[in-house]
């Protein structure tokens, strides 16, 4: 499958999005009118990209957020929020988005009817980085000051629990600085996730405990990272240039600290801060404030191709299907793709007729804005819309729906199993030290 590259800068609106042919280094496309911070764009099920725009010094109005089909990436669908978005993730299944603002609140939205699920203050320093677990089960959030909280998705998504969507599954500090990168495992036999900061490390992390697995150590600020489609190692971008090239091999229950030195990979070829890295078919991909974009053979530690970026350097890369850019019909884009709305910039006061939940109002002190949850309402309104014409598109929406909900439904399963399995695993371990203490204090009282 050949693949495109898509990349952004954050200089100026006018500069836009390029895209080139990853294979041949071809300037493919010129999307105007964008520009974006680190962290800020995000390709939906590769059908959709979404951007958030950057916020002027000195701007009172809210936020912008671009939405752009591939197959007619002209077609800009304008979104606007209460504030300011700076990182947005969406989660694989292509259900929720998520942004984060500097003031450290957190918005949740479905896509599929741009309906805004849930805003709540998640940190007291502004947002930096935001991603959505493999199974789309947990959303990680990382900050300024270097904290990093874990949420699950079953309690922001509950509207019959209004009490506990503020209470995080994990808040993790062992970071001192800001947080540059946030990078779940994709591997089904682990449930990990990988933080970089400008604190000089990346640290791994158990998903579901918050236990700190390894710490890596390096001798610059980490700006970025990635790891391998295989996941066998990470790969830390700095901001003197180098990318430090480490094994990916962390043990469970065990935490472990490797220091720089001991590691003897080092990618040299930029002449200023990494600013991020992907992982396409063709190699490792990565960008830097010196405006160039370079594809590696990380085996050979060598270039093989560099891309120009002629108006300032880049803050976002991401790697499409080159097939996406190819314009569909009318027919396969209903059968095949994720609708996407314009993001509601407020929450709905409540329908009655559609049994909204209103889950919680902020306190006194606060601003009295009013949060509400509303699941598929819009959607299943729209199937039986459709199977009132019966036509073969209600069909094909309700079975893509039901695909949706199984998939959600076997993840959060296969979340609480693993979840239990964790637990029987520590009782076990606390047993067995029991067991091993009471031996030698009876060996101790034969010894007198």
């Amino acid at each position: 499958m050949k693949e495109a590259l898509v990349v952004c800068g954050d200089k100026n609106l006018t500069v836009g999005l390029t895209i080139w042919d990853i294979e041949t280094g071809h300037h493919l496309l010129h999307i105007p009118t964008s520009a974006s911070p680190f962290h800020g764009v995000t390709c939906l099920r590769n059908h959709h990209l979404i951007a958030s725009q950057i916020h002027r010094p000195g701007s009172v109005a809210g936020g912008v957020i671009f939405t752009w089909p591939l197959s007619k990436p002209r077609a800009t669908l304008r979104s606007y929020s209460v504030e300011a978005i700076e990182p947005v993730s969406s989660s694989k299944d292509g259900i929720y988005l998520a942004g984060g603002a500097s003031s450290g609140n957190v918005y949740l939205w479905e896509v599929i009817d741009g309906k805004l699920l849930k805003t709540w203050h998640a940190h007291n320093s502004p947002l930096t980085c935001l991603a959505f677990s493999d199974d789309s089960s947990l959303l990680i959030s990382g900050s300024e000051d270097g904290s990093i909280v874990v949420w699950p998705m079953i309690s922001l998504l509950d509207e019959m629990d209004s009490g506990s969507f503020h209470t995080p599954l994990s808040v993790l500090t062992a970071h001192k600085s800001f947080i540059t990168g946030l990078l779940p495992s994709s591997n089904v036999f682990s449930s990990v996730f990988v933080s970089s900061s400008l604190d000089g490390t990346c640290k791994v992390w158990d998903l579901v405990n918050g236990t700190l697995l390894q710490t890596w150590g390096f001798p610059q600020p980490i700006t970025a990272t990635v790891l391998d489609p295989a996941e066998r190692f990470l790969f830390s971008g700095s901001a003197d240039g180098r990318i430090f090239m480490s094994p990916f091999d962390v043990g469970i229950m065990k935490e472990s600290t490797v220091d720089s030195e001991d590691l003897k990979v080092e990618l040299t070829g930029h002449k200023e801060s990494i600013t991020a890295l992907t992982f396409s078919r063709s190699g490792l991909i990565s960008a830097s404030e010196d405006c160039t974009a370079c594809l590696w053979d990380v085996v050979e530690g060598v270039i093989i191709r560099k891309f120009h970026h002629q108006k300032g350097f880049i803050t976002n890369m991401v790697v499409i299907p080159k097939s996406s850019l190819i314009p569909s019909n009318n027919h396969q884009r209903k059968s095949t793709h994720t609708p996407v709305s314009s993001l509601q910039k407020y929450s709905q006061q409540d329908d009655i007729s559609r049994q909204t939940v209103t889950l919680m109002s902020l306190p006194e002190d606060e601003d009295k804005t009013f949060h509400q949850y509303q699941s598929f309402d819009i959607l299943n309104q729209q199937i039986l819309d459709l199977e009132m014409e019966r036509t073969p598109e209600a069909l094909q929406l309700k079975v893509e729906t039901n695909i949706e909900n199984r998939m959600w439904i076997d993840g959060m399963t296969k979340r609480v199993m693993e979840i239990n399995d964790r637990l029987q695993s520590r009782l076990l371990d606390l047993n067995q030290h029991r067991i091993a203490l009471e031996e030698k204090e009876s060996k101790g009282n034969r010894n007198l």
